[in-house]
């Protein structure tokens, strides 16, 4: 067999040239693609015996679409011809790709669909005065809304899970998830209710008076101690409430909770989101097929908390720029003197061994003081921190050098600040870097942000829209980055083909 592809913006043509045992005709050929597009390949290959034009290609779902009126037979030799969406076949295609199951597998209609969503959502106070919350940031909310709108529009009754904050496994008002509810039912296309537990009579009763469409959001999972250690009687709890499981939480993929794992085992059919979905497609593709050249920017305090994250992107970046605090320990291993930054001891050889191998690049100035405060004097310095003075941010040059990098990049991935960006005074070096990325995509690279200090620095700079895709977990995107695999995905039910 011989395959070649041919680029036509983001839509590519397949032409595919086979050798068969025997002849065959068109027409049967034909009608072989025809009945596995309507079974076996049903929603994979779309089957079209029409003339096409680009936009029928842009935007399909489909891996392919074959067109049957450009097949030739000569002999035994046949040329087929396909036409498919660069960006999106390929991503309704990641998750499949892992053999899991996933919402265009699964005909709804009349079921209760359990979701778990990510609704951990920072609240503050409502300003009327009252002492109740309301949602101050709904990103993640409005994430979910293509799953849970998908889901109602087909007449399911939609029962979501989720946690927020850290409660310790008790009840306490200052995380309930009504402040949630409220907020979901002003941005969805449906009724919405809410439950005051996750799980006894009270959900019951809600789920009772659910009708076709409607969706129900119980109070949160970490009320139960059960749910971050998995207990799987809880889990069973939550099963019960539904005939299929959605997970649709890339934030909580990484952890093997009673929400996301436990309930995925007890259900008959778990499957994957469409936010689960597109993040997969993001991450772990990135990381596969990256066009190139292809940069990773690091930032926060630790090297520690990044060890597996940089051992994993040295075998597929061509660069990693290294900013935070976490870059005066790889300084600090090369012999700079970096005064009273914060520093790793136990890591200043795996930094200079790593730096060694030459695909980690430095910041060669800084922006120091002599703490870290509202009220501090800003310095700028050169390679050398006085003794009594802390990097708190990269200096003029140094963005300059990392600017540069991203803008001849084709692929970069940005997670963890290059400063104390909270601070104007120590807010340069991170700005820098989210204006070359929002320029960067602009000149068509793609460009992943995640992490939540990155997230909140990406949309304090004001491009929060104008980068290629804004990851919806911190951990769990480290753990894609590290290579590791993500217990709530892998908890799925897996596709026979």
């Amino acid at each position: 067999m011989k395959l070649i592809l041919v680029p036509h913006c983001v839509q590519l043509v397949t032409h595919v040239y086979n050798s068969l045992k025997e002849g065959a005709s068109i027409e049967a050929i034909n009608d072989l693609f025809k009945q596995a597009a309507a079974n076996s390949l049903n929603g994979i290959v779309e089957y079209c015996d029409d003339p096409i034009v680009s936009v029928d290609i842009v935007h399909t779902p489909h891996s392919v679409i074959f067109d049957s009126l450009a097949i030739m037979v000569k002999g035994n030799t046949v040329k087929v011809l396909g036409w498919y969406d660069n960006e999106w076949g390929y991503a309704n295609r990641t998750v499949d790709v892992a053999h899991k199951l996933t919402l265009r597998d699964i005909d709804v209609r009349g079921l209760r669909v359990v979701v778990r969503v990510d609704f951990n959502v920072p609240l503050s106070s409502d300003p009327d005065g009252t002492g109740s919350f309301v949602v101050a940031d709904d990103t993640r909310i409005r994430a979910a809304l293509p799953t849970i709108n998908a889901l109602s529009k087909a007449g399911a009754n939609v029962i979501l899970l989720s946690h927020l904050g850290r409660p310790k496994g008790t009840p306490d008002a200052k995380f309930s998830l009504a402040p949630v509810a409220a907020h979901l039912d002003s941005l969805a296309k449906a009724r919405v209710l809410f439950a005051p537990d996750s799980v006894g009579r009270v959900v019951e009763e809600r789920i009772g008076s659910m009708r076709p469409g409607d969706i129900l959001l119980l109070e949160n999972t970490r009320f139960h101690a059960g749910e971050t250690k998995n207990d799987l009687e809880l889990a069973r709890q939550w099963a019960a409430l539904g005939d299929i499981f959605v997970n649709d939480a890339f934030g909580t993929a990484h952890r093997a909770h009673a929400s996301n794992v436990g309930i995925a085992s007890l259900m008959e059919r778990s499957v994957a989101g469409m936010l689960l979905a597109r993040e997969l497609d993001y991450l772990i593709g990135t990381l596969t097929d990256p066009p190139r050249p292809f940069v990773s920017i690091l930032g926060g305090a630790k090297v520690s908390d990044k060890i597996g994250v940089i051992k994993h992107l040295e075998g597929i970046v061509d660069s990693i720029l290294i900013g935070g605090a976490m870059s005066y320990t790889f300084l600090k291993s090369l012999g700079n003197s970096i005064g009273i930054s914060l520093v790793e001891e136990s890591w200043l050889d795996f930094s200079r061994e790593t730096y060694e191998r030459g695909k980690i690049m430095l910041p060669t100035d800084h922006v120091t003081a002599e703490r870290f405060g509202a009220d501090v004097e800003a310095e700028q310095t050169t390679s050398t921190i006085a003794p009594n003075q802390m990097g708190l941010d990269i200096g003029p040059k140094s963005r300059q050098a990392f600017r540069d990098r991203i803008l001849a990049a084709k692929t970069i991935v940005w997670n963890g600040p290059m400063g104390v960006f909270e601070n104007p005074a120590f807010a340069a070096g991170t700005v820098a870097v989210a204006e070359a990325l929002a320029e960067a995509t602009s000149a068509g690279a793609r460009t992943i942000v995640g992490g939540g200090d990155s997230v909140a620095a990406i949309q304090q700079a004001g491009c929060a829209d104008r980068v290629t895709h804004i990851s919806t977990g911190g951990g769990a995107m480290l753990a894609c980055l590290e290579g590791t695999v993500l217990p709530g995905l892998a908890a799925l039910t897996d596709r026979h083909i």
